[in-house]
């Protein structure tokens, strides 16, 4: 009458099955939790880790190679942050094609973030051109707190 809660089988073949199932996966899975995962080197990061360096205001003025740390790792944080907006630009345009035609109570969420984050990035890196360096980047900013203490605050994420 089908299968027995009381763990026996009464149907022959898922029984035959169950015990073909159990000879070919019980010496698997031994093998597995038993050898491979004790001796498996955890990996929690899948890329790179570069440490932190010095930003371009702790470095002195001749040293060639904390500025060029420096400039490496502006780099690197405005590669991530132009990413990371190129993500949240792409999650709120697949919102907008995925909600049509009722998209505006859905996607304000992700389009107050998507700006939040545009307007941070241009804070930063905004007005520096192609070729801009860390150094700019910290007299760009030099500017603004030297405008803003004498006119006030210029928005409301800062």
């Amino acid at each position: 009458m089908g299968h027995d809660p009381g763990g026996q089988d009464d149907n022959t073949f898922r029984a035959f099955m169950n015990a073909l199932y159990n000879t070919i996966d019980a010496p698997v899975t031994y093998f597995r939790e038993q050898i491979v995962e004790p001796n498996q080197k955890q990996y929690p990061w899948y890329h790179k880790r570069y440490r932190r360096v010095p930003t371009i205001d702790q470095c002195y003025d001749d040293d060639v190679v904390c500025d060029f740390e420096a400039n490496a790792q502006f780099k690197r944080d405005r590669a991530v942050d132009s990413e990371i907006l190129s993500i949240l630009r792409q999650r709120y345009e697949d919102c907008m094609v995925y909600e049509r035609p009722d998209h505006e109570a859905a996607c304000v969420p992700l389009y107050k973030k998507y700006k939040d984050a545009a307007e941070a990035w241009f804070i930063k890196y905004g007005d520096l051109g192609g070729y801009a360096d860390a150094r700019k980047a910290y007299m760009k900013q030099k500017h603004r707190m030297i405008w803003e203490r004498r006119n006030g605050k210029l928005s409301t994420l800062t």
